[in-house]
Order: structure tokens, then C-alpha cells, then sequence
């Protein structure tokens, strides 16, 4: 028999090793049962504590910054409680991965690789070389960021209501907004400012978290290089142009005799279509007025532009635009014959495309079977379902007034999408799958028909 110190030191170490995606999923876990436990003690709620139900849902839904909740924070949650999932949103949309760094930073400790791979992996990056002074730029550019909101917002609403409390609500819906959170701390979409100046704010705010931290880091090292990567072209092309084809189509949807934007001013009616459109892609807020009576074609559009989500590594979820965008210029390629993608004199590798068809694959079996659950379970349609899960997967917080009404097994369910939808899908299937060696075997071909 071996001894421990026979064993060679490559050999122990591989052992020892947590997979990345492994890390991510536990140290996301760890953060819900923290969470779960903070917003369960005395003083977080107004009248008692919160049920686990409650509390586990609801830290679910802050640290995967999705915003669909089982109670109503503005009526049941104290100042402190609201400081506590102000905080949780927070932990949720910059990472944890990145607060681990930060800390270790601080205390003067080296970072290993292990950890930087996890953090790569969190951020979505290709490669890990400098990733903690890109974490420290970003934290440092976050937080810039929402105070610059924050102050805007508080600019505006300070009319509206005392100063103090003006001062905390534009905070936290600074922190929601730039998180894509969707959280809110007014009775709902009736007391919701939708003024042009709060939509203005908020919808670029939003607009900001969605793009990804690679893209923020590109744009503000840009003076460096004086070009964006391939990566960030493509975001910026893409997300602007889903924007614009998601609020012509609210628009035309809701305008139309009947609709909820019906006998409102054009140029009012454009403007919150293109709130809604910005929103509804992961952040979650409310801007049409009577969002639960939206016909079923604006349903419709918002659950596709809801599974499509945000960039990759953003505060947000869905599929995201990278995937879409690859799978998009691979059907363009196959049409035109060509072996890969080519765009702006670049190959897309053939890897991007399988892991992009893995994502999609993997998301849309999720959410199908996540809705049959659901309907299964519950007395509702299938658009109803289908909008809630898409919701949920897509950490959006967007409803059709469903979630107050889910069972506790809908619960599950829901907290269960949230969390993959934060993750995503491949981290999930790397920590749960061993992926072996590169197969040395070729076989021989067979095709099978498909079409």
C-alpha cells in the first residue's frame, strides 16, 4: 500500500482540485442559506419574522438578481430588512466570486488558480490573465456607476417625497436597476414613477448591467487599445438592436385599439414601449400601465426577448445574446455554405458553436419542463406558465400575477430557475458531469435525417 507521501504531488493536487463551475454553484448556495438565515431574525420583517418559505425565496431571488417575490417588500419588510435585500442584490449582480477576490485583496492574500479560474468562469472571460486588477477596475466602475444613478434619482424624486427617504429609494432602485434586480420598493406597478426622467435613468442603468463585465471593461480601457474586441461589436449590435425591435413591437402591439397604451400620446407611448423593452429583457421592472392585461402577442414578444436575456457574464440571464448571435451567424453560414462563420474577417471556432446549441438545448428543456411542472400542478395556462418560468430563467421578475400564487412545490420550481438561470446552464452541467479525456478513437460516419 501507497503512503500519502508516495502518492506524487501532481497526482494529490488533481484530487484535491474543486472544479470551477463546482465553486460556483456551492459558493451560490452558500450565499442563499446565509441570506436565507439573515432575513429570518427579529427586525427584518414588520410584523413578525418572515416564514423559511419567505425568506429562502426571497434571498433566492436577490442573489440571482431576478426580482420575483412572494411578498411585497415595500409593505413587509422593515428599513433594515430593506438594507439587508438591497444588500443581497448587490452580492447577487456584482458576484460573489468578485467580493471573495476583493476581500482576499484586502487581507493581502495571493490569489491561487484555482480561484482565478473560478473567477474567469464567473465572469465569463476567455482569458484569466490579469483578473484581479479587471475585477477591481469593474468593482470600482460598478459602484461609480449606481452612484451616479442614485444621485439622479434622488434629484428627481426628492419632489415627490422627503428628502431622506428619497435618498434610500434612489439608492436601492440604483443598486436594483444596474443589477438588472427589478425590485422595487413601491406598492407596485400603480405607485411606480414612470415619469420620463426616472425611466431615462433607470432604463440606462439597466441598459449598463446588461451589457457584461467584459464589454465594461473593454469600454473603459478602450483609450488604451483604441478598439473593441469582436465580443463587445457584436453585444453592443446586438442588445441595441433587440432593444429597438422589442419596443416597435410593444409598441404596435399595445397602441392598437384596446391596448393598455391605447389614447395616450404617441411620443408617451414610445417612450414607456421602450422602458418595457429595456426592462423586460432581464431586469424586471413595470412600466406599462396594467402590465397583466398585455394581449398575448406583446406576451409573446416579451417571453422571447425574456429567453434571449442579457450578454454574457452581465448582471442578467436567458440564453444571452452571445448565444443567440452565434446560432444566428451559423444558420447565415450553413445558407451561404460556408465550413464556419466569418464576420469582420473572423472565424468563429466551431467549439463556440456546439457550446451555444448545448446552451440552448439544455435552456429550452429546462423551461419546457419546468412549465408542464407547473401546469401540472397549479390552475393556470400554459402563456401564464410558460411567462413565469421564462421569468425566472431569464432572472427577469417580471409576472402576470402569478407568483404570489404558487404552491410551495411552485415555489420550488421557480427558486430552482432562478438559480439555474443565474449560473447558467453549462456551469450547472460542468459540475454535475465528468468530462473525460479527448477521444483518441475516430469512428467511422453516418448521417441521419434531420429537417
Amino acid at each position: 500500500m501507497l503512503s500519502k507521501s508516495s502518492v506524487p504531488i501532481k497526482d494529490r493536487d488533481k484530487k484535491r482540485t474543486i472544479p470551477s463551475a463546482l465553486k460556483l454553484i456551492l459558493g451560490l448556495l452558500v450565499f442563499v442559506f446565509i441570506g436565507t438565515g439573515i432575513l429570518m431574525l427579529p427586525g427584518i420583517a414588520k410584523h413578525g419574522t418572515l416564514a423559511f418559505n419567505e425568506a429562502i425565496f426571497t434571498a433566492v431571488s436577490a442573489l440571482s438578481v431576478t426580482g420575483l417575490s412572494i411578498i411585497t417588500p415595500a409593505v413587509d419588510l422593515t428599513p433594515f430588512g430593506k438594507i439587508v435585500l438591497m444588500g443581497l442584490i448587490q452580492c447577487g449582480g456584482v458576484g460573489y466570486m468578485v467580493l471573495a477576490i476583493m476581500v482576499l485583496r484586502f487581507l493581502g492574500r495571493e490569489i491561487s488558480l484555482g480561484d482565478r479560474m473560478a473567477l474567469q468562469d464567473a465572469l465569463g472571460l476567455i482569458s484569466s490573465r490579469e483578473i484581479v486588477k479587471l475585477t477591481i477596475r469593474v468593482f470600482v466602475t460598478v459602484i461609480i456607476i449606481e452612484f451616479v444613478g442614485a444621485v439622479l434619482l434622488w434629484l428627481n424624486w426628492r419632489n415627490i417625497m422627503p428628502a431622506d427617504r428619497a435618498a434610500f429609494h434612489a439608492m436601492f432602485h440604483a443598486v436594483s436597476s444596474f443589477c438588472n434586480a427589478g425590485f422595487d420598493l413601491f406598492n407596485g406597478s400603480r405607485e411606480f414613477p414612470t415619469d420620463s426622467a426616472t425611466l431615462t435613468v433607470m432604463g440606462i442603468l439597466i441598459w449598463l448591467g446588461g451589457l457584461g463585465i467584459p464589454v465594461l471593461f473593454d469600454t473603459i480601457t478602450y483609450w488604451k487599445r483604441r478598439r473593441f474586441t469582436l465580443h463587445t461589436k457584436l453585444t453592443f449590435i446586438v442588445t441595441t438592436g433587440l432593444v429597438i425591435w422589442g419596443m416597435f413591437g410593444l409598441w404596435i402591439s399595445e397602441a392598437q385599439p384596446g391596448g393598455v397604451l391605447d389614447g395616450l400620446p404617441i411620443g408617451r407611448q414610445l417612450g414607456l414601449a421602450l422602458f418595457q423593452s429595456i426592462s423586460c429583457r432581464t431586469a424586471g421592472f413595470v412600466g406599462m400601465p396594467h402590465f397583466e392585461s398585455l394581449n398575448p402577442a406583446a406576451q409573446l414578444l416579451i417571453i422571447t426577448l425574456m429567453f434571449i436575456g442579457c450578454a454574457p457574464a452581465s448582471m442578467g440571464g436567458g440564453v444571452t445574446t452571445g448565444t443567440f448571435v452565434i446560432l444566428l451567424l451559423a444558420v447565415f453560414a450553413y445558407l451561404k455554405n460556408h465550413q464556419t462563420p466569418i464576420i469582420w474577417g473572423r472565424a468563429i471556432p466551431g467549439e463556440m458553436i456546439r457550446k451555444a446549441s448545448a446552451v440552448l438545448t439544455v435552456s429550452l428543456f429546462a423551461v419546457l419542463t419546468s412549465s408542464w411542472l407547473l401546469m401540472m400542478t397549479h390552475d393556470v395556462d400554459a402563456q401564464t406558465a410558460i411567462f413565469e418560468v421564462v421569468s425566472a430563467f431569464a432572472t427577469c421578475g417580471l409576472t402576470l400575477d402569478f407568483t404570489s400564487k404558487l404552491s410551495g412545490f411552485g415555489q420550488v420550481v421557480i427558486m430552482f430557475m432562478m438559480f439555474w438561470g443565474r449560473l447558467g446552464a453549462l456551469t450547472l452541467l460542468l459540475a454535475l458531469t465528468h468530462r473525460g479525456a479527448k477521444r483518441r478513437v475516430n469512428y467511422p460516419e453516418e448521417k441521419i435525417l434531420i429537417g
